[in-house]
C-alpha cells in the first residue's frame, strides 16, 4: 500500500499543547513542532506545528476543526506575536480551500474567529528534547494541565478522531 501524505501547518497556542492534541488523531502519521513564518507582516516566527497526515483516514476539515477547537481561536490576547492563530498553506491551490473551510467553521462560534489563512514560507524545529513533549511523559503537570483537557473535550465533541492511547516514541 503506497500511501501519499499531505501536510498542513497549524499555529495558535503551545507547540507542546499542539504537537500533543495532532499526535493523538487517527491519521496523522507525523507532527514537527517548531516555529513557523509567513509573508510580511507575518514574517515573525511563531510556534506551530506541521501535520502529516493521510487524506483518506483524516480530512483536512476535520484537522481545522480540531485546531479551532483546541486553542484560543477567538480571543486576541497579548501573546498572538508569538502564538499566531493560523493555517498555513504550502501550496497556492490550497488557500481558497483552507478559506472556505474556515468560513464553514466559524458559524459554530458566538464570536469572530481570528485564525488567518496564510502561506507557509519558513520552518524551525524545536530542540530535540522539546520534541515529542506529550508522548514521552504525558504525566507531567504541563501535560495534565493544558493538553489532557483538550483531550478529554475532544472524546467528548469528535471522538471518532482519537487514535486512542499514546505511546511513547521510538527510542524512549
Amino acid at each position: 500500500m503506497n500511501t501519499t501524505f499531505q501536510k498542513i501547518a497549524l499555529g495558535g497556542g503551545c507547540h507542546w499543547c499542539t504537537e500533543g492534541v495532532f499526535v493523538s488523531l487517527r491519521g496523522v502519521a507525523r507532527v514537527e513542532q517548531g516555529w513557523v513564518s509567513s509573508l510580511p507582516p507575518n514574517e515573525a516566527f511563531s510556534e506551530a506545528v506541521i501535520v502529516h497526515y493521510d487524506p483518506e483516514i483524516i480530512s483536512v476539515e476535520d484537522l481545522m476543526a480540531v485546531h479551532l477547537e483546541t486553542h484560543a481561536a477567538t480571543k486576541n490576547h497579548g501573546l498572538r506575536h508569538r502564538y499566531r492563530s493560523a493555517v498555513y498553506y504550502f501550496a497556492a491551490g490550497e488557500a481558497a480551500a483552507f478559506e472556505h473551510i474556515l468560513n464553514g467553521l466559524t458559524r459554530e462560534y458566538p464570536e469572530p474567529i481570528l485564525t488567518q489563512v496564510l502561506p507557509f514560507v519558513g520552518f524551525k524545529a524545536s530542540l530535540p528534547e522539546h520534541q515529542d513533549y506529550y508522548r514521552k511523559d504525558p504525566e507531567k503537570p504541563f501535560c495534565k494541565r493544558f493538553i489532557a483537557p483538550k483531550l478529554k473535550a475532544l472524546r467528548k465533541t469528535r471522538p471518532g478522531l482519537l487514535a486512542g492511547p499514546i505511546s511513547p516514541p521510538a527510542g524512549s
